[in-house]
């Protein structure tokens, strides 16, 4: 399936009703993730790891020590960035905007995606858990009538934007095995979303994002208010006289092609060089600590909604 062939067949039906034309397919049965793993000896004993198990039924175990011990701070902030990308496309900020959060509760909004995505790493999205989180996420969705070609861009960040920023900024390259975990796991997760349609080899799903940005990426009033709003979510996070300075920085991490759909300035090349220079130093940092052995994919720093979370809390409290 490609971008151009996918869009002639649009429609504005909810994503989890399938058109006639639409390929549904059956969820595969996969095992879980081990709850309780053990990393082998030296600092890169989760590769040693990984390098072991098959990315296409071990999918959950490779994801979960990709995002919990090895990269989850960097797997936080690509995620971040990829939820910001997905709001350079018209369709989607104009749903997101019609919805009122974004403005009124943009902390709780960002709350809700993230730790319902980081309860499926965690659990398993066939575990108890990960099933109450889907079942979270369908409601919602279902309550809108979303593209089926949305959804699956969407989905499409999740798998591939990690991928990338980690490669650019972690610690260590990923090995390939992770790079096709991340496909796989994403892709079962949006069968059981309901999505269509979804390319069945990495390659094309990823030639899939590449021509649907390429496409649907322009500017809209829309575009610009659930930027700023996101914007200002994200300079929240941090004292108010750093505020200018988170600006300059998500500027300088935008590619031209963002900031024209947001309608933001160009970031500065200069401003860019000290991100990423600030970013490498940090993963040089972290190369030099010891492995970690407690996953931590399902805490997050900057959920503000959620006190403690997931102490006293289930999936289906989010997004109420």
């Amino acid at each position: 399936m490609t971008a151009t062939g996918s869009r002639a067949k649009r429609s504005r039906k909810p994503a989890v009703v399938a058109s006639p034309e639409a390929r549904i397919e059956k969820a595969g049965t996969f095992p879980g993730p081990n709850r309780d793993p053990h990393p082998k000896a030296g600092r890169h004993g989760w590769l040693k790891v990984i390098e072991g198990l098959d990315p296409v039924t071990h999918h959950q175990d490779i994801l979960r020590i990709t995002a919990g011990y090895e990269f989850p701070w960097d797997y936080q902030r690509s995620l971040e960035f990829a939820l910001f990308r997905t709001y350079c496309v018209p369709t989607i900020s104009e749903l997101l905007a019609r919805t009122g959060e974004f403005e009124h509760r943009p902390q709780k909004r960002y709350d809700d995606t993230s730790l319902l995505m980081a309860e499926l790493i965690e659990h398993g999205y066939d575990a108890e858990r990960g099933r109450e989180s889907l079942r979270n996420i369908n409601r919602m969705h279902g309550k809108y009538s979303i593209d089926n070609d949305d959804m699956l861009y969407v989905l499409s960040t999740f798998a591939y934007d990690p991928l990338d920023w980690i490669d650019q900024y972690g610690w260590r390259r990923l090995h390939p095995k992770e790079r096709l975990a991340s496909f796989y796991f994403y892709r079962q997760v949006g069968i059981r979303m309901g999505i269509k349609d979804i390319p069945e080899s990495f390659q094309e799903f990823h030639r899939f994002k590449l021509e649907y940005e390429q496409t649907m990426f322009d500017y809209s009033d829309d575009n610009h208010a659930i930027g700023t709003y996101t914007l200002e979510l994200f300079k929240s996070w941090y004292p108010k006289v750093l505020g200018p300075g988170v600006e300059k920085v998500v500027y300088s991490l935008i590619d031209d092609r963002m900031a024209h759909a947001f309608g933001f300035p160009k970031g500065s090349p200069r401003m860019r060089s000290v991100s990423e220079g600030a970013l490498r130093m940090r993963s040089a940092l972290v190369r030099r600590l010891p492995k970690r052995r407690v996953s931590v994919s399902a805490s997050n720093a900057t959920n503000r909604t959620y006190p403690g979370y997931p102490l006293g809390y289930r999936p289906r409290d989010l997004g109420v």
